[in-house]
């Protein structure tokens, strides 16, 4: 049996908030990237971008989920449906980062992000 501790915190050490990212099974008869919502965590979703992993990295890219108003897609989801935890890294754009960016503002200064399937075995399984 593999566990594996997935963390949320809104004032880590009484400061600034931490949040790890997952993979959620979403359909069973899925595999991988491609894998029905099961609607308790709270999330924010993201969206992959385009069909395929980025030519170049070879990783998966996505973006933070919107609805129809504009409004981030965030919705309460059964703890039975996280799969495992997913690690992001910015999509880097030419222009240098502030050098006050905190590592809690990641996801609201960046738009796109890569999945790192280089993380562990289960994420190179699921995003390969």
């Amino acid at each position: 049996m593999h566990r594996e501790h997935v963390c949320t915190c809104p004032a880590w050490r009484r400061e600034h908030p931490c949040y790890d990212c997952i993979f959620i099974n979403t359909n069973p008869d899925l595999e991988g990237m491609r894998a029905a919502l099961y609607p308790c965590a709270v999330v924010c979703w993201f969206n992959t971008i385009g069909d395929l992993p980025d030519e170049y990295t070879g990783m998966w890219v996505v973006q933070p989920a919107h609805q129809a108003n504009n409004a981030t897609h965030i919705s309460v989801i059964k703890i039975d449906t996280i799969y495992c935890a997913a690690h992001l890294i910015p999509v880097y754009s030419t222009q240098f980062v502030p050098p006050n960016l905190q590592h809690y503002q990641t996801y609201d200064h960046f738009h796109k992000f890569y999945i790192k399937k280089y993380a562990d075995h289960h994420a190179f399984e699921i995003t390969s």
